[in-house]
């Protein structure tokens, strides 16, 4: 008999049992925008790293010598933080279907303060010489050649409205902060399972934001919806976990971790729908989800 993962109720991840339901199954959360690990991180710790090579024997200097070992230091202090934001950056970037390049060129700026650095710790040895300028020239260059180039394109944006786009961007950052709201809330009910369970709704909710992202389809409907959406969670949220803070309920958990479902397979699973242009539908939608997020306290649940 092959060997099979014990799960329930009351295990850590709170999940079923095999063959004990055949419900939905959450997808696993995916990191938020902007928290994606870059690739070769590893990479820009040793160049952080590097930099007390300069910093360490500046104190045992001439003042002048002193002055250049921090400086060279600093720079590569520098270059390591901005080549591992660009990294991060560039790690959205590809992650994304639709995406703008970063504003800023934070790794080409990173090979640049690298190059810096050298050049100054090129004078502390050898002055003012053509040596300085070779040292910051290879260190520029090694520095491309280890971590690359930021994204210089947009990519999918052909024939895309940028102002469209904009306002999007807009709308998700605004769901962001209302997800982040919801999950700081679940955090005072000091339960692993439904902190678990929050971000398995989060993790679907940033899959309907990621179509949105991608598809902007009709924009004012899709900013109603997620703002319905997500703003009854929250406050559904914030009202479990006033509540489980003063009396824990076993029975307004039930209600609670039900809401979710409900939210996840009846509303969330039809996102396809949200980017088409069945307007009567989505606004039949919208009004059962708003009754549906009046989330009230069991009668029997207040402390006496």
């Amino acid at each position: 008999m092959a060997a099979q993962r014990f799960g329930g109720k009351y295990s850590p991840d709170g999940t079923p049992p095999a063959g004990a339901g055949s419900g939905p199954h959450p997808p696993i959360p995916r990191a938020a925008p902007g928290t994606e690990k870059p690739v070769g991180g590893w990479r820009a710790t040793f160049l952080f790293l590097s930099a007390f090579i300069f910093l360490f024997p500046a104190f045992g200097e001439e003042p002048g010598a002193m002055l250049l070992s921090l400086l060279a230091g600093g720079g590569l202090i520098l270059s390591a933080w901005l080549t591992r934001e660009g990294m991060r950056a560039r790690a959205a970037f590809n992650a994304r279907r639709v995406a703008r390049r970063p504003a800023m060129p934070r790794i080409l700026f990173g090979a640049i303060a690298t190059g810096a650095a050298l050049f100054i710790g090129g004078l502390i040895g050898h002055g003012i010489s053509l040596y300085p300028i070779l040292f910051g020239l290879a260190g520029a260059g090694l520095h491309i050649g280890t971590f690359g180039f930021d994204p210089w394109t947009d990519k999918g944006m052909e024939g895309v409205d940028r102002f469209q786009t904009d306002r999007v961007a807009r709308a998700l950052a605004g769901a962001e902060k209302t997800l982040a709201q919801m999950k700081d809330a679940i955090l005072r009910a000091r339960d692993r399972q439904l902190e678990a369970r929050v971000d398995r709704f989060i993790a679907q909710t940033r899959g309907l934001m990621q179509r949105v992202e991608e598809d902007p389809g009709d924009l004012t409907a899709a900013r109603r919806y997620l703002t319905v959406y997500l703003e009854g969670a929250r406050d559904a949220t914030v009202k479990f976990a006033d509540l489980w803070a003063i009396r824990p309920d076993p029975q307004a958990r039930a209600d609670y971790e039900q809401l979710l479902t409900d939210l996840e397979t009846t509303f969330a699973s039809r996102s396809e729908r949200l980017l088409g242009n069945d307007r009567d539908n989505l606004d039949i939608e919208i009004s059962v989800l708003r009754d549906r997020l009046k989330f009230e306290t069991p009668s029997g649940s207040n402390p006496s």
